[in-house]
């Protein structure tokens, strides 16, 4: 194991249209108004009748509206492609559900897998796990933070967690992760990495808990259908109780492991490392945190 804004409902843009039916004809010297608007008319515009004068200016105040409309609806478009993920109704709910518990007071401690000398898993595009975990952690801590939550950080760079002078350095940054989880008190860790295995056909995110952990267990089953979220890959897998991994094993706190994909496959290597498809795993994944915060 290598270890779309505050979205409380649908927005939309609202254009303004000015109300042509203001304008008033060419004016005179003295001010006054040479057309009306209320179909009277002291003489001609042009040579034109008064009945043709008021063809002209519907007629532009349509087109008017029309490009006005136009403008609206493109920049909706526009809006809607930078988002990571429509809202639905299921998103919706857990909004609500959230709001309903109240978030205050609430902390999640976001634990980005490897980092520093450990590259962790090394993709068929030769992508570094540690990158991408990092990458997703941080757009997940801005999304939970845009819904007041509280969220610390296991690492939020490069920089070793482990003493330079420790013998053993991969037990020694365990050791540190560990100490800033408890100091955290949170209600809930969530640890990000990227998977791997000999076989490339293989695929898909998964979600692991401590077997012995009911909380550990409901927060992955949450997080794990959050993935469905996902269009680009299917959600065909469970989460998976595990009784091995190192952080389960030492921290008090509801805790899971989400391998968000393969990097050993070709097609989920390459979504892994790009920005948007990164932004939608925090995006669904932070849909999932807050489900399951409003069950607390």
């Amino acid at each position: 194991m290598g270890d779309w804004r505050t979205w409380d409902g649908e927005k939309s843009k609202k254009g303004h249209v000015a109300d042509e039916r203001r304008v008033v004809g060419n004016k005179k010297a003295d001010g006054k108004s040479e057309s009306k608007l209320d179909g009277k008319s002291d003489g001609k515009l042009d040579g034109k009748s008064e009945s043709e004068s008021g063809l002209i200016r519907r007629s532009i105040c349509e087109l008017l509206m029309g490009v006005c409309m136009l403008i609206l609806l493109a920049g909706i478009h526009l809006w809607t492609d930078e988002q990571p993920l429509l809202q639905t109704a299921s998103t919706t709910l857990a909004y609500e559900e959230f709001k309903m518990a109240g978030s205050s007071g609430y902390c999640v401690v976001l634990d980005a897998g490897h980092g520093a000398s450990d590259p962790g898993k090394i993709g068929c595009n030769d992508a570094k796990e540690k990158e991408i975990n990092l990458a997703i952690v941080q757009k997940l801590k801005t999304f939970l933070e845009a819904q007041d939550v509280e969220v610390v950080l296991t690492r939020d760079s490069d920089e070793p967690l482990y003493e330079s002078s420790a013998s053993n350095k991969k037990m020694s940054d365990m050791h540190t992760r560990v100490s800033i989880i408890e100091d955290a008190a949170p209600d809930l860790v969530v640890s990000i990495h990227q998977n791997s295995y000999h076989e490339n056909s293989v695929y898909g995110p998964q979600v692991f808990y401590y077997k012995a952990s009911e909380e550990g267990k409901r927060a992955a089953e949450i997080l794990q259908e959050s993935f469905s979220g996902l269009d680009e890959i299917e959600n065909r897998r469970v989460a998976k109780a595990n009784d091995n991994y190192y952080l389960l094993l030492h921290t008090s706190v509801p805790m899971v492991i989400a391998e968000c994909g393969f990097l050993s496959n070709p097609q989920e290597a390459d979504l892994l490392i790009q920005d948007a498809y990164q932004e939608k795993i925090a995006w669904v994944l932070h849909l999932g945190i807050l489900e399951y915060l409003s069950g607390l």
